[in-house]
């Protein structure tokens, strides 16, 4: 029995003698650390695009793909529908849509500018590129009216299907703010809408939560969701699929319309490009979305270089509201861009009117910088009627090159801008001949610093100046798509 005991203590020793020597010849053998170098994202040319003009009944859609694409590609403008929604046929018969709606045109020829007056009831209006023609594939709704209480310029870039989107402006106590939803996609879709006033966060009696189906779109009017507001920001969340959000404002009794463009996501600093110079209102709006309380300093950068605007150098915005501040006697004589730094992530906006006997409105909001270049589909001139770009450099010096894409004849040579260090520049735009629409892009220079930027159209009007303004938005051109490399530290400790 002993011996049975001694036997079994022996073997045991030699299993733990043959484990010991396998994991001994395994630390030997085993390979060296494995350095993973540190890779940028590669930049990809787009592929895919789709956006939404959301209200183009009774505007001029403006669609335009610059040169550069590789390969063939085409881009369809198309009326978005709900599947299955009845419509009327032939002698007012209700009818089912039940296929496709069929393309409105179809576009396969980069640097060509597309544009068309759209009839008074069309629905929203997707366009949507592949190959070639999705690269920098850009579309704007611009509407124009001389009378009436929606008098003015309105334009809007119609936008991509997004997780989000943030809009700053004026509340429902004090205009009429309608907000469009459009799910382009065949799969439904649930938003949610945050109204922050300035007393805070405010939920409507009629709920946020919105379920929309697949090719349904809806105009909800904020002062059904928040009727008090005086000033606001307002973020569309999307819970499960796509949704296109944009949001118009109508000041009644003839005082202008256009629509608030949407706003960069949070940030402790925030740069509102493409004020325009002259008389009339200036006013910031500033949104603290989050728990806590900050004071906002404001700059303003002009030709001249920065600087704080007496007696309103700060703005105090307590968490979770919107506050304003009315910058009219500090701006209002010439083209800038605001500046605006807090300790805690905020949205911005500002409110522009013209000046005259009938008043014009237009908005800009806090914009990203144009790193990968930019493209304004809609632009024009004429006798009384002009664009052009304002351009800041709040860091380095800015330098960029900027291409007219005309809607008629061939277009002319690229021109080269510099934009000094912490200065803005205004650049004037034309077609060829100084008469007729165009396309802009604009593209960042080697060595250039960071350039936002603003497009503004205005038009000498009978009672006063019509005006629209379009921030500069990054170029649908590229995605920064993460690289990958071969690691065995996927599998090994």
């Amino acid at each position: 029995m002993r011996a049975l005991i001694e036997n079994r203590f022996a073997f045991l020793a030699l299993v733990l003698i043959a484990l010991a020597a396998l994991f001994g010849v395994a630390y030997v053998t085993r390979p060296g650390v494995v350095a993973v170098p540190a890779l940028k994202p590669a930049r990809v040319a787009v592929e895919s695009v789709s956006t939404v003009c959301p209200d183009p009944g009774g505007a001029r859609v403006s669609t335009i793909t610059p040169t550069g694409g590789k390969g063939t590609g085409r881009a369809t403008v198309t009326e978005v529908t709900e599947a299955g929604k009845t419509a009327a046929g032939k002698g007012g018969k209700p009818v089912k849509t039940e296929e496709p709606a069929r393309p409105e045109a179809t576009l396969d020829r980069p640097g060509v500018l597309w544009q068309r007056e759209v009839p008074a009831k069309s629905g929203p209006l997707e366009v949507a590129g592949t190959g070639a023609m999705a690269a920098g594939l850009e579309a704007t709704q611009t509407s124009r009216k001389t009378d009436g209480a929606a008098r003015g310029l309105a334009g809007v870039r119609c936008a991509e299907p997004g997780p989000g989107a943030w809009f700053v402006g004026p509340g429902p106590a004090a205009a009429d703010v309608t907000l469009y939803l459009t799910n382009a996609d065949a799969a439904q879709a649930v938003v949610e809408v945050m109204v922050y006033s300035g007393e805070g966060p405010v939920v409507g009696d009629a709920g946020s939560g919105l379920v929309l189906k697949p090719g349904e779109h809806r105009e909800v009017r904020v002062r059904d969701l928040a009727p008090s507001p005086l000033v606001m920001a307002m973020e569309v969340r999307t819970i499960s699929g796509r949704v296109s959000a944009a949001a118009r404002v109508n000041l009644g009794d003839g005082k202008g319309t256009d629509w608030l463009p949407q706003s960069a996501e949070p940030a402790t600093r925030v740069v509102v490009p493409g004020l325009p110079g002259g008389g009339g209102l200036r006013q910031l709006y500033v949104t603290a979305p989050g728990e806590g309380d900050t004071v906002v300093k404001v700059k303003a950068l002009t030709a001249d270089g920065f600087y704080a605007m007496k007696n309103r150098e700060t703005l105090e915005v307590p968490a979770g509201s919107t506050s304003s501040l009315d910058l009219s006697t500090g701006i209002g004589g010439q083209a800038s861009a605001l500046v605006l730094t807090a300790d805690v992530p905020i949205v911005a906006g500002v409110m522009v009117t013209g000046t005259g006997g009938k008043q014009d409105v237009a908005f800009s909001a806090g914009a990203v910088p144009i790193d990968i270049g930019s493209v304004v589909a809609d632009n024009r001139a004429g006798k009384k009627i002009s664009s052009r770009l304002i351009l800041s450099a709040p860091g380095a010096a800015g330098k960029v090159r900027v291409q007219t894409l005309p809607a008629r004849g061939a277009a002319p040579p690229p021109v080269d801008v510099a934009i000094p260090a912490s200065r803005t520049k205004e650049v004037k735009t034309a077609a060829p001949g100084g008469r007729g629409d165009y396309s802009v892009v604009v593209l960042p220079l080697p060595g250039s610093g960071p350039v936002y930027g603003g497009r503004v159209m205005d038009e000498r009007a009978t009672g006063g100046l019509l005006l629209t303004v379009q921030p500069l938005a990054l170029a649908r051109t590229w995605a920064l798509v993460p690289q990958t490399v071969e690691s065995p530290e996927v599998v090994l400790p």
